[in-house]
């Protein structure tokens, strides 16, 4: 079942392109038509790459790994913002900074440095610093919270990123590149589909068109994570549930051994006996082992050992 259907994104507006002189000719296999020296986008084949997107997501999503928004235009950052907020995902909405994928050491670095302001703050160091030089830590931290405070629980490379408009956001889809990160994108009639790995013709201009597409995908994510969740759980009582069983045979086992063997079927006394011989031979083993650590010869089996002669 697809994950949006045709009357939604018409409302939504996603069909409207760009003028026609602005297009960029790998496009032409999503534009439906061109009226008003306008290019319309072809919402069946927006349709398709909805579904295939959301549903490669929703995998990686579901493997744990973290999934980088991109959205730096007035029209998306709020919606960007909010939508991936609620799914726990790092965003860029500020100024992309060069190097966040390629040097992304130094930007840990940042973040790092955020973090020591926070504890400065606790340990009570602002309360032997002058108000003068508090002001200007302080300041500086508002700063790193604004550039990096999104991605401040990113503390590797995400596994793939979720772009607004490439022709903005170049700088970010080149370094995906170069890094053989997968790249998800709202791709117009302006921009090359080619650039990215997953691209999902729609009009990136309109806050509406935007808030429809990442809304789906982060939907998306939402199911991966919770798919996630209930294969821990399941996981977790799969184990709980092996524990109890060995617990259970254990006792039984026990009980065997204890029993007389004129208590027990013919079956259970051989079970008993192969059990019985089991522990002995380890028993056997373990000692062996201790005098080997211990540095002394092991007693041979069968008697005493011979004598020196004289």
């Amino acid at each position: 079942m697809a994950r949006t259907n045709y009357n939604e994104l018409l409302d939504a507006g996603v069909h409207f392109g760009h003028l026609k002189r602005k297009w960029n000719p790998n496009m032409a296999p999503y534009i439906f038509m061109e009226r008003n020296g306008i290019h319309i986008i072809d919402l069946n084949k927006t349709i398709a790459k909805v579904d295939e997107a959301a549903a490669a997501l929703k995998q990686i999503a579901r493997s744990g790994k973290k999934i980088l928004f991109v959205a730096t235009k007035k029209q998306a950052q709020d919606t960007v913002s909010q939508l991936v907020k609620e799914v726990d995902m790092p965003f860029v909405t500020e100024r992309w900074p060069g190097g966040m994928l390629t040097n992304f050491a130094t930007i840990r670095k940042a973040v790092r440095k955020m973090a020591a302001i926070d504890k400065m703050a606790q340990d009570g160091t602002f309360d032997n610093m002058a108000k003068r030089e508090r002001l200007q830590v302080m300041r500086e931290r508002a700063k790193l919270e604004k550039q990096f405070g999104s991605i401040a629980d990113l503390n590797r490379l995400p596994a793939a990123i979720f772009v607004v408009d490439i022709c903005k956001e170049h700088i970010a889809v080149k370094e995906a590149k170069k890094l053989n990160i997968p790249t998800f994108a709202i791709v117009d009639t302006n921009a090359n589909p080619l650039d990215v790995d997953f691209a999902i013709p729609a009009n990136d201009d309109a806050s509406k068109s935007i808030h429809i597409i990442v809304k789906l995908m982060t939907e998306a994510i939402q199911e991966g994570l919770s798919e996630r969740k209930l294969d821990k759980d399941k996981a977790a009582e799969e184990e709980e549930e092996k524990e109890k069983e060995k617990a259970r045979e254990e006792q039984r086992l026990q009980a065997l051994e204890d029993a007389d063997d004129e208590d027990l079927s013919a079956e259970e006394v051989e079970e008993k006996k192969a059990r019985l011989a089991k522990k002995a031979k380890m028993k056997e083993e373990g000692k062996e082992g201790k005098d080997a650590r211990s540095g002394k010869p092991a007693a041979k089996k069968g008697g005493r050992r011979p004598r020196k002669q004289a």
